[in-house]
């Protein structure tokens, strides 16, 4: 069955359900051409290997503890903080304690000619 993305007015629960976490389960809980919404839950022994997206991120941590590494450092995330990462930055994203994040990606469609007025 596929998954149902919410839509314009529709109430999203961010907290994790009892097996999330041992079950890896993330959610794209909405999706628009412009952006998507994802709910990551991650697990302490999971990490995500060093990748890159073409639109901005925001990651804010919502429970846990949460190192993402990007510009050569490395930020930590408690609940309550968010970070902002611009389009193409290759960051990698470790859970310190198991945790739960709300991701927000914009996305970039390609580049076309302008169509005339």
């Amino acid at each position: 069955m596929a998954l149902q993305h919410a839509a314009s007015g529709d109430k999203i629960a961010l907290s994790r359900g009892d097996d999330d976490i041992a079950f890896f389960t993330s959610v794209a809980l909405a999706k628009t051409p412009h952006m998507e919404l994802i709910r990551l839950v991650l697990p302490k022994e999971r990490p995500m290997p060093l990748h890159k997206v073409d639109g901005e991120v925001t990651l804010q941590c919502l429970e846990g503890e949460i190192d993402v590494e990007a510009h050569d450092r490395v930020v930590n995330l408690l609940p309550g903080e968010m970070l902002y990462l611009a389009g193409g930055v290759p960051h990698a994203v470790r859970a310190v304690q198991d945790a739960v994040a709300l991701m927000t990606i914009l996305i970039v469609r390609g580049a076309g000619p302008t169509p005339a007025a």
